[in-house]
């Protein structure tokens, strides 16, 4: 019996599936891109008006500073609202403690209280400047809050109690709605979000050596390359901060991510050094040494261009030895090198071993953060950030003569609103103090203050004065705030968003008393955006040239830190050395934007030479203190000691004297390797390998050229 055809679809049902599959693809698509927006606006709104109604139903004083506090903490994920919360938390506490000192020490004396206050946001606002991070947001809220608390109070000294109490508990409120309803109603894991970056970290590294193992990418993209990368190394360091405040992030997951960002940071430098004698040897015609380590980089480019399993990664590191191997016994086979291109045939298998071993401790942290995989590593410490002394001391100056500035106006005008421009403008200029472009951020907040004017106006004389109850009250005031959330949601008009949502916040919600006046409304108005009128003139005219990434205070601060390489304490200094150099950099990546300057891009190569100088000193220190007394530990104490100088005060003449050394300490360590046991012979090597570096290094310094390397050591 023949089987009986199968029964092929009806056209109906064939289109049916056609049309689920593609309305699928396309609500997919919108899910991931402004279905995620509308999202976040949702849960925008949920958590500022159960805030509102919180308030009311509590006879809250100022419901509208819960609602202002759901605005500010409505972030893209979970941890990062859970984050800035706790942060605004404790600001709030610290803040309102200082108001009631400052207060209490002088209750009849508004003078010195302003003084005192300037001070105190003074000294918030510079630690905001030095820490930027979130952390940098307690400062920030101490400052302004101990503001909000003591300036109404100059009246009426014994109401600060209660004003300090009321500010507490309604930030708390909102705190609570902000956490509960971003981590409860589809939260938004940033833990995916940090994995996405490890990932396009690895991806971007393997491919950037590549190019640069292929010779597909010039020195300049290359240059901009690692400025990039120290910009990566900035961001996922705050999105792990963020990441540990979540339920599914462990103590073990921070100290590999901790662990995987320092061995990037640590294999990207070796390769820099690697890059850049490959740069000076195709620059100084070095034929014979390119011929014996070209081969070399070529294998290495092809087993990065596969997945680096264990077992790639060991039979990558066997081929560079049997490479190795093989141009040595090339080498000794044919005519005899010169001295300095036997230097750079030396030290080229030195910095490629040690990139080997470099890369193998990477791509083994990132394949355990990428199958979850629980690993045991030794916490190199987190990545700190490292703010120029000077920018710290002019945001704390700016912010406290903002505040002097704003009181006299205060004074002199006889205007009760003013008291919102004070609050403004020590807000926003403290807010700013650790944005590469204060002016900007600034400038958008005020776009987004003045559209809001009017739309507040009209939503609190014709739209909420006409509700009867909360729920008519929240459609009646739902556009305005979510137009504000919406706004905020972009990258592009973030700023914007939260001007419009810090000032609707302000003016439009109702009090348990409402009192619609007009006057009073335009009156606040004027105040509110006068006072971040002037926190951005205060930008403009007060030390300018003094805020974060600017590169004249980023080359100044990299040369100290060069400095430091040469006599800060030795424990971790390596560790140290990279993150601060790296913080610098990611600085002045974010001033700089998408297209560098010429002066910006001298920067970046002077800070990676200097990076390459502390390197090699900071090895040479380690060597020494593991070294016995000796010729040759004696002439890299003298290596030392004379780039420390040149560093202090840098000349021709300094520069020439470290050279001298240097030479004179390669003839040393050279004379010491015939009698060297296995073990000290390759510290010695790793010597002249640093020794090298160093001289190359100054050789480009004192030029400003790639300069034709003469023998070293």
């Amino acid at each position: 019996m023949n089987a009986s055809p199968a029964a092929s679809p009806s056209p109906d049902h064939s289109a049916a599936r056609r049309a689920f599959h593609w309305l699928k693809a396309e609500t997919s698509a919108w899910a991931d891109t402004d279905g995620q927006r509308w999202m976040f606006v949702a849960k925008a709104m949920l958590a500022a008006f159960a805030a509102l109604w919180l308030s009311f139903r509590l006879g809250l004083e100022a419901p509208y500073t819960a609602l202002a506090t759901t605005v500010v903490l409505a972030l893209p994920s979970s941890g990062m609202v859970l984050e800035k919360a706790l942060h605004r938390f404790l600001g709030t506490l610290v803040g309102c403690s200082a108001a009631l000192a400052l207060v209490a020490l002088f209750p009849q004396s508004p003078p010195v209280l302003f003084l005192g206050l300037a001070l105190w946001v003074a000294l918030c606002t510079g630690g905001a400047a030095m820490h930027r991070n979130q952390q940098s947001y307690s400062f920030v809220l101490a400052g302004y809050t101990a503001v909000m608390i003591a300036v109404p109070s100059v009246d009426a000294p014994s109401g600060v109690f209660t004003l300090a109490v009321t500010r507490v508990t309604e930030v708390s409120l909102g705190i609570i709605c902000s956490a509960v309803v971003h981590d409860v109603f589809f939260p938004r894991r940033h833990s995916g979000a940090v994995m996405r970056t490890v990932q396009a970290r690895y991806a971007g590294f393997i491919g950037f050596c590549r190019q640069v193992l292929e010779h597909r990418i010039t020195p300049a993209d290359a240059e901009l390359s690692h400025l990039k990368f120290a910009a990566d190394i900035a961001a996922l360091e705050s999105g792990r901060a963020a990441a540990f405040f979540e339920a599914g992030h462990s103590r073990s997951q921070t100290r590999q991510l901790h662990a995987f960002n320092a061995a990037f940071m640590t294999a990207l430098t070796t390769f820099y050094t690697l890059h850049r004698l490959s740069d000076r040897l195709r620059a100084a015609g070095a034929g014979p040494v390119l011929a014996l380590v070209e081969p070399m980089y070529a294998h290495l480019a092809q087993a990065m261009s596969e997945e680096l399993t264990p077992a790639r990664l060991a039979q990558m590191r066997n081929k560079l030895a049997d490479d190795s191997a093989a141009a040595r016994t090339q080498l000794a086979a044919g005519p005899e090198l010169e001295r300095a291109q036997q230097i750079d045939f030396d030290t080229a298998m030195e910095l490629l071993q040690r990139f080997a071993g470099n890369l193998a401790d990477f791509a083994a942290l990132y394949h355990s953060l990428a199958q979850q995989k629980r690993q045991q590593v030794s916490d190199p410490g987190a990545y700190s950030p490292k703010t120029p002394p000077a920018i710290i001391v002019a945001s704390g100056f700016r912010a406290g003569a903002t505040l002097l500035v704003t009181a006299a106006m205060w004074y002199w005008l006889a205007w009760p609103a003013t008291v919102n421009a004070i609050l403004m403008a020590t807000i926003f200029c403290a807010l700013a103090s650790s944005s590469p472009r204060p002016t900007a951020l600034v400038q958008q907040v005020a776009i987004g203050f003045l559209i809001a004017m009017p739309l507040a106006f009209v939503t609190e004389f014709f739209m909420v004065s006409k509700a009867d109850s909360y729920w008519p009250m929240v459609l009646a005031a739902l556009p305005l705030f979510s137009m504000a959330a919406w706004l905020t949601s972009s990258p592009r008009w973030s700023g914007v968003g939260i001007g419009m949502g810090m000032f609707s916040a302000t003016l439009v919600v109702p009090a348990n008393l409402m009192h619609y006046d007009v006057e009073s409304f335009i009156s606040n108005e004027l105040a509110l955006t006068m006072g971040v009128v002037v926190a951005f003139l205060m930008f403009k005219v007060v030390l300018p040239e003094h805020t974060m990434g600017h590169r004249g205070h980023v080359a100044a601060a990299l040369w100290r830190e060069a400095q430091n390489a040469c006599r800060a304490r030795l424990h971790r200094l390596k560790r140290r050395f990279d993150n601060r150099v790296r913080d610098l950099l990611s600085q002045l990546n974010a001033t700089a934007g998408p297209v560098p300057d010429a002066a910006t891009r001298a920067v970046v190569r002077q800070g990676l030479t200097l990076l390459e100088l502390g390197h090699a000193a900071i090895e040479l220190r380690q060597l020494i203190a593991a070294s016995h007394a000796g010729t040759a530990r004696d002439s890299l104490e003298t290596v030392l000691r004379q780039l420390a100088a040149y560093l202090d005060t840098p000349s021709a003449a300094t520069g020439q004297a470290t050279l001298d050394a240097v030479l004179q300490a390669g003839t040393a360590v050279r004379a010491a390797l015939p009698d060297a046991h296995p073990e000290r012979r390759a510290r010695l090597h790793m010597a002249l390998t640093d020794l090298h570096s160093i001289y190359t290094s100054l050789l480009d310094q004192l030029s400003g050229e790639p300069h034709v390397p003469t023998p070293a050591a």
